[in-house]
């Protein structure tokens, strides 16, 4: 039940304190991000970690305004491949063999089969499966976050062209999808801080086939 009533405590804060998240918290955080499970294990994104101020206060222009992303410790940019290329698949599979120590036929059978479709696919097409994996792993952080007793605010509200050209993403073939400000709620200036959380009814939420 420990995660449940951190899952409860929880809520998507609107406005934040400017207090530090401790390293300790941070890299479980960011743990949990590197264990979330992915498509094939491709990882196919990045996780840009702003604690740079002027940065973060060029971002917010571009993201509504939004106070929590000049005011958080840390800005979480998730940030997916472009697309999907021989040399990025062979990485991961070459990196599996390494830390495995050995190959299996049946792996080296299923990246072929992957070299012979997702390069071959449109741009558009691979960077949004690229990013619906990133937001598994964006799941990941805002729960790892919450058993930390974390805030964070999730945000799809700001412009992925204007926050690539900030951080130079293109040049590394990857492009921003979610963003994530990570800190501690603002108890005094939050509207939303003291709100009973809404959530559809499990009857109308799940269907259950037995």
């Amino acid at each position: 039940m420990e995660l449940l009533d951190k899952l409860n405590w929880r809520y998507a804060a609107k406005a934040m304190n400017g207090k530090k998240v401790s390293e300790e918290k941070m890299d479980a955080i960011i743990e949990a991000i590197s264990l979330a499970p992915t498509s094939s294990g491709l990882q196919p994104f990045e996780v840009i970690v702003v604690t740079n101020q002027a940065i973060k206060d060029q971002i917010r222009p571009v993201a509504w305004g939004q106070s929590v992303v000049s005011d958080c410790s840390h800005l979480l940019v998730f940030a997916a491949w472009d697309t999907y290329t021989e040399d990025r698949i062979n990485k991961m599979f070459d990196l599996t063999n390494e830390i495995r120590g050995f190959k299996n036929e049946g792996w080296e059978d299923y990246r072929k089969m992957l070299l012979g479709s997702y390069p071959q696919r449109d741009a558009e097409t691979n960077f949004n499966h690229a990013a619906k994996q990133a937001y598994i792993a964006f799941g990941m952080a805002i729960v790892a976050a919450a058993f930390e007793g974390v805030d964070t605010t999730p945000m799809e509200g700001f412009d992925p062209e204007a926050v690539d050209k900030i951080l130079n993403l293109k040049e590394k073939g990857l492009r921003s999808c979610i963003l994530l400000p990570i800190g501690y709620r603002d108890q005094d200036n939050d509207w939303l801080v003291n709100l009973k959380k809404v959530r559809k009814s499990k009857s109308d939420l799940i269907t259950v086939i037995d």
